[in-house]
């Protein structure tokens, strides 16, 4: 198996009302060290906030200069689906990575998704919060059981074997994802993401264990119950007549 060579690993960050706290991904973003001395280019979408978050980022590019850091906005809120079109259309790195903008996922776990493809294995890699034995805060009974039903669904129509077909982390070859035709604009990208990779021929999926640092709805959790609907739906449509 040849290894692929990956200079640069993009990280999408789609970002909306997180003026507060965006930095603070940031500054992790920044520290972590990519293995083999991949170098990263962030690219953030500001899906037209409220708050200041456009200023929050103009603030720490203009602090952190030695972080490649490409900002884009929308002009009206699109949703997060619409924000990580952008930020895919926009990246240049061999691989590219999803990173939320809150502080849920551990950008020092990078390497581990990167793992798999660098060893010839993967063209995918998914980062699971329901396997192995990294922290995952104890939070919601029901969004637990929501996500395993809809994972199952997804599987059952994609012949996938996944543990989390919800998670943010999804690492992908960047002109593999850039060249698939994504339409959700809000939360049902990730079902309608994880359907149409299962249908790229011949395409490597792999899965690995990651921590998990939930949010409470205090603490800015945006997801509810309506998005689980649209994404039973969207695993509907994009494993059988939106195909």
């Amino acid at each position: 198996m040849t290894a692929p060579i990956i200079t640069t690993l993009s990280i999408v960050i789609p970002a909306y009302n997180e003026g507060p706290t965006i930095h603070r991904i940031l500054d992790k973003v920044q520290a972590v060290q990519l293995v083999g001395d991949i170098s990263k280019e962030v690219i953030i979408v500001n899906d037209c906030s409220k708050d200041d978050t456009e200023e929050a980022i103009m603030r720490y590019k203009s602090a952190n200069p030695g972080l490649n850091i490409q900002y884009f906005k929308h002009a009206v809120n699109q949703g997060k689906g619409a924000a990580l079109h952008t930020g895919i259309s926009k990246a240049t790195g061999e691989y590219l990575i999803i990173q939320d903008a809150d502080l849920e996922y551990d950008p020092e776990e990078y390497n581990i998704l990167l793992k798999p493809v660098l060893s010839g294995f993967a063209d995918v890699v998914f980062g699971s919060r329901f396997m192995g034995g990294r922290p995952h805060r104890i939070l919601f009974f029901w969004h637990s059981i929501g996500n395993k039903w809809l994972t199952l669904a997804s599987n059952a129509l994609t012949n996938l074997n996944l543990t989390d077909m919800e998670t943010c982390y999804k690492l992908f070859h960047t002109k593999t994802i850039q060249g698939i035709k994504l339409r959700e604009k809000r939360f049902g990208f990730e079902p309608e993401v994880t359907a149409r990779i299962s249908q790229v021929p011949k395409i490597r999926i792999y899965e690995v264990g990651i921590s998990y640092y939930g949010r409470t709805y205090e603490e800015g959790k945006k997801i509810g119950m309506k998005d689980a609907f649209r994404a039973l739906y969207c695993i509907l449509k994009y494993n059988t007549w939106g195909k």
